[in-house]
């Protein structure tokens, strides 16, 4: 195990939601190479913005229309100018590029990962 054990509601209490990307711009005044990526959660969450930073992997182009699995109920949090307000899951690699988090079906926007 490589951390602390938590319990099931521990775990209950992250809201992770399933949205696709509608929007994807470059974000210049990042420390680190990023994109700002807006993402509809569907209907209860509605859209939210992040920056996220995958431009190792992914293109603009090929971010739009992505589904992707967000964490949605930390508080806003400010970046440089920019106030993120959910969090894009994925996994780092030993080069710190990141692969996406992602539903491997279409799923609807704002389903929860439970």
């Amino acid at each position: 195990m490589s951390g602390k054990e938590i319990s099931w509601s521990d775990f209950e209490r992250v809201d992770m939601r399933s949205g696709t990307v509608i929007g994807v711009e470059d974000f210049p005044k990042a420390r680190k190479p990023a994109y700002i990526i807006t993402v509809d959660f569907g209907v209860e969450i509605g859209v939210r913005k992040s920056s996220a930073q995958v431009t190792d992997l992914y293109s603009k182009d090929e971010l739009l229309g992505k589904q992707i699995i967000g964490v949605v109920n930390f508080p806003a949090k400010q970046i440089g100018p920019f106030m993120s307000e959910f969090l894009i899951t994925g996994l780092i690699q030993d080069d710190g590029s990141v692969v996406l988090a992602v539903p491997d079906k279409n799923v609807e926007n704002g389903k929860r990962l439970g």
